[in-house]
């Protein structure tokens, strides 16, 4: 367990860090933005698929 919280800790960490450098996280291709007056809606697709893709390797990895 000790293990898996100093994961996710680093892992928040780097993705803090990535955003605050100015990485374009939630501006990836495939992110889908509407805008139309007053009316606004984003499904960030791209993104998704991107952290799970990341989540699912960890995950594998701490299995191990």
């Amino acid at each position: 367990m000790g293990k898996v919280l100093i994961v996710v800790g680093l892992l928040i960490a780097a993705i803090g860090a990535l955003i605050a450098l100015g990485a374009p996280v939630g501006r990836l291709p495939g992110d889908f933005s509407y805008r139309r007056g007053n009316v606004a809606f984003f499904f960030p697709l791209g993104t998704s698929i991107l952290v799970s893709v990341i989540l699912t390797l960890v995950f594998f990895f701490l299995r191990r």
